[in-house]
């Protein structure tokens, strides 16, 4: 399965190292959806690169797109293609079978209310051993998938590509477009 992530991006990191396109940010976790740092690392990951760059544009998307807008921390925000491997388990939480026999309903697992996701998450981590992930629909287009990947399949996963976001690249032109962001 290939998925995305934007993240900040140290070129000179190998892909598991700190601000490589494997490297599970357990230090800045807490606040995320399917978050609990003190279990587990994940990675937010998403089945276009359309979904992810989204995901990192929408706090700003009252704003001009600003070169300041691709970076963290110092770091370039960058697009990486990852593989996951077919023979990694994925949860998916947009199936009504799953979601019946999992005791969950669509509208608790689409809130925003941390309180909420984190516990859901935690109990399916705990009780699918073998557990590399959950796929759950983004909030901002129902149709695109997102992926949360656990740290324990982490040997599952692999780097296609990953390269440097600029304005002129056409995801992030298409993510400034679907928040109506200036360019100018």
């Amino acid at each position: 399965m290939i998925l995305y992530r934007c993240l900040a991006w140290n070129d000179r990191a190998r892909p598991a190292e700190a601000d490589g396109p494997l490297w599970y940010p357990r230090v800045f976790q807490g606040d995320g959806r399917h978050d609990n740092p003190d279990l587990y690392g994940c990675l937010y990951l998403a089945d276009r690169a359309l979904s992810c760059v989204v995901e990192q544009l929408a706090r700003f998307r009252s704003q001009p797109l600003t070169p300041a807008l691709l970076r963290r921390r110092g770091l370039s925000l960058a697009l990486a293609q990852l593989e996951l491997a077919e023979r990694a388990e994925v949860l998916d939480l947009d199936d009504p079978v799953i979601l019946r026999r999992e005791r969950l309903r669509p509208s608790l697992v689409a809130t925003r209310q941390r309180a909420v996701t984190q516990p859901q998450a935690r109990a399916l981590y705990e009780q699918h051993k073998k557990l590399a992930g959950m796929r759950w629909w983004s909030t901002y287009e129902a149709q695109w998938a997102n992926v949360t990947v656990f740290e324990r399949a982490a040997r599952m996963l692999r780097v296609e590509s990953v390269y440097a976001l600029t304005l002129e690249d056409p995801v992030v032109v298409a993510a400034a477009e679907f928040f109506g962001m200036r360019t100018h």
